[in-house]
């Protein structure tokens, strides 16, 4: 699909890899709603890309449902969706205070998978009205799971099945929308420089970094949003999950 003159909405856009994406689609030449439930992060990316800044949790159908109305009135239907809001509460499932806080598990599920799911079919829906482009293509979902959801560590039990759960929507996704000419694609993230790694204190992320077999390094936003840009762009890809991570595999801790 061709991206210069589409529109596409970016959730989690506010910081991160959302941010990235977002900046890059922008200077593609598509016009970006960017979802964030930080009003401030919203508008700051939005400002700096002349895109669109909605506030919503994307766990709330209502609120979604409305975001993705007022995008879709300001810039059009997106044709291009990347789900990369998410959170990674750490926690044991059994602690030193005893078993995991049910709500705790809850939370993370609902909003990295029951989050995702929520964009991806507001927008599969307004994606399957849209005219088909001429090699019947009407629009394109990623969304952002992460190595972890098949090297979950201690501690990672509640993140790793949300993530897994999104690597698992994937392929029946994208054979139920493939009627309509909608592709869907997920990206598993490794170890990035993003605002929450970058809390770590340097010999941490020193470490990290290292245990990556090449590049040793931690990945860079820049580089996740090129791989969105390649899975927008190739019409090939389509009911796949691709590891961005450096050739890493995580250990058990």
């Amino acid at each position: 699909m061709q991206i210069a003159g589409c529109s596409a909405i970016v959730t989690g856009g506010g910081s991160g890899l959302g941010a990235a994406t977002a900046t890059r689609l922008a200077g593609l030449g598509c016009r970006v709603t960017v979802l964030d439930r930080d009003a401030a992060r919203a508008a700051d990316v939005a400002g700096r890309i002349d895109g669109f800044a909605v506030v919503a949790d994307v766990a709330d159908a209502a609120a979604c449902a409305a975001a993705v109305d007022a995008a879709t009135a300001r810039h059009g239907a997106a044709r291009i969706l990347v789900n990369c809001a998410g959170i990674g509460t750490a926690g044991r499932i059994v602690g030193r205070d005893g078993a995991m806080p049910l709500d705790a598990f809850e939370r993370v599920i609902r909003v990295n998978l029951i989050g995702t799911f929520n964009l991806l079919r507001l927008a599969a829906a307004a994606m399957s009205t849209l005219a088909a482009d001429a090699g019947g293509e009407r629009g394109v979902i990623i969304n952002t799971a992460s190595i972890a959801a098949y090297d979950g560590q201690i501690g990672q039990a509640a993140y790793a099945a949300s993530k897994g759960g999104i690597v698992g929507l994937t392929l029946p996704a994208a054979r139920e929308l493939a009627r309509f000419g909608v592709r869907v694609l997920t990206i598993a993230p490794g170890l990035f420089r993003t605002p929450l790694v970058e809390t770590l204190p340097a010999e941490t992320q020193a470490g990290l970094a290292a245990s990556i077999p090449f590049p040793a390094r931690l990945g860079e936003p820049a580089e996740f949003a090129a791989l969105v840009v390649s899975c927008v762009e190739n019409p090939f890809l389509n009911g796949e999950t691709i590891r961005l991570d450096g050739a890493l595999r995580m250990a058990p801790r």
